[in-house]
């Protein structure tokens, strides 16, 4: 069902400062890069250091949107040393990135949530504000232009967030409701709500398990009372649960899991399918296409690859609240004791570490992490918002602790 298509982001090279990029990885990177043009190998690579051996996956790290995100922001930053330059909430999911910015004079006006750190009524017309990757709501936007603010100079908002509005759009001009399959309080589900919502009746699930809970409002097995207290502020203004879920298509958060989005998608389909029959199909489920972004598609199967390989553990880097990056903590807890870190600060000796547990949200403290054989083999990734440095980091943390047999030149040898 689902297809990608990339053109433009295997040709633009974008402008971020200097130490965000990598000595190591990124050497690996390019040398993957020019083997493999055509991006038809997702295996990983493996670097040899004796002791321990690091694979890593084809594909991690900043993308597109990202560094479009990065170079714009701090464009900003030097194109108006005079002024007040706001970011609407966190330009990324990595802290290391947005403290930067905020090092450099930028001021959050919101969490990540939504909670509100700098007021709107501070915000005047000659003030800078950068839309973050994720893009931003509709009704925020147009606030900020009637207090007379630029949202356009300095929009981020990535591309691929974008392609799922404007598929929306097409969506509900064609009398389609938009189920967006996300999470409610993310910023770029609350975006694509937002948008969604200007052209057509939408609503949003987080998983199969609210997916099957509104279908039961499609064939019936729910009464509509119940729809507006299960689905309390998911749903667009005006939603008829009779009338609307009869023609229905589906969107996703673009770092969502891949696989789920289309296990949803399949599902509504055999659902409208039971209610309407086969033949009748069309005029009731769109045959929509992935929303995925091509880093989110790249990164998981990627990950896949991983879990063809024998490792003793795997680590992964990036911001907590990073969703693409759990969702590879997720792919790795499959087959692998996993770790999720934010940075090489968070492996406190070779005996432990303190990395973040995800589906339970809260910070965990592990002993005896590191296995005794030697050698080791760690998976090492990261997500899509994670400097490659810090990766690098990670990996001579745990040279620095487990020893090394080799050199950094000599591995990095491999791959000229």
């Amino acid at each position: 069902m689902f297809t990608l298509q990339v053109n433009f982001t295997a040709i633009k090279k974008f402008d971020i400062p200097a130490y965000y990029r990598s000595s190591i990885t990124g050497k690996v990177k390019e040398s993957r890069r020019v083997k493999d043009l055509r991006k038809q190998d997702f295996s990983p690579a493996r670097l040899d250091f004796g002791n321990v051996q690091f694979i890593l996956a084809r594909h991690f790290g900043f993308c597109y949107g990202v560094e479009n995100a990065i170079e714009i922001s701090y464009r900003a930053i030097e194109e108006n040393p005079d002024k007040k330059v706001y970011l609407l909430s966190q330009m990324i999911h990595n802290q290391e990135v947005n403290q930067d910015l905020q090092s450099r004079g930028i001021e959050f006006i919101m969490d990540t949530d939504g909670t509100q750190f700098v007021p709107w009524e501070n915000i005047k017309p000659q003030d800078v504000v950068i839309i973050p990757a994720f893009g931003t709501t509709v009704e925020i936007e147009h606030m900020l232009l009637d207090k007379g603010v630029d949202v356009q100079k300095y929009n981020t908002t990535c591309p691929f967030v974008e392609k799922v509005w404007n598929r929306a759009e097409k969506l509900g001009k064609e009398n389609y409701t938009v189920i967006i399959h996300g999470k409610p309080k993310h910023e770029e589900t609350r975006a694509t709500f937002s948008h969604a919502g200007a052209h057509a009746k939408s609503v949003v699930v987080r998983d199969m398990e609210e997916a099957i809970q509104l279908a039961a409002y499609i064939t019936g097995a729910k009464s509509p009372a119940e729809f507006t207290k299960e689905f309390v502020g998911r749903f667009s203004t005006g939603f008829d649960v009779l009338q609307d879920l009869q023609r229905v298509g589906v969107v996703n958060q673009t770092t969502m899991l891949a696989s789920e989005t289309q296990a949803i998608a399949d599902f509504f389909r055999k659902v409208m399918i039971e209610k309407y029959g086969e033949a009748n199909i069309r005029q009731h489920f769109a045959d929509t296409r992935d929303t995925l972004c091509y880093a989110t598609n790249d990164n998981q199967d990627s990950t896949y690859q991983l879990l063809e390989t024998d490792a003793d553990l795997a680590i992964v880097v990036g911001g907590y609240n990073s969703s693409n990056t759990s969702h590879i903590v997720e792919l790795c807890e499959r087959k692998f004791p996993t770790y999720f870190i934010n940075s090489e600060k968070e492996i406190e000796s070779a005996l432990s570490i303190h990395h973040y547990n995800y589906p339970q949200k809260r910070k965990e403290f592990t002993q005896n992490f590191l296995p005794a054989k030697r050698p080791l083999n760690i998976i090492l990734t990261s997500g899509a918002s994670c400097p490659d440095t810090l990766v690098d980091r990670v990996m001579l943390r745990l040279l620095e602790l487990i020893g090394s047999e080799k050199s950094v030149e000599q591995v990095l040898g491999d791959f000229v």
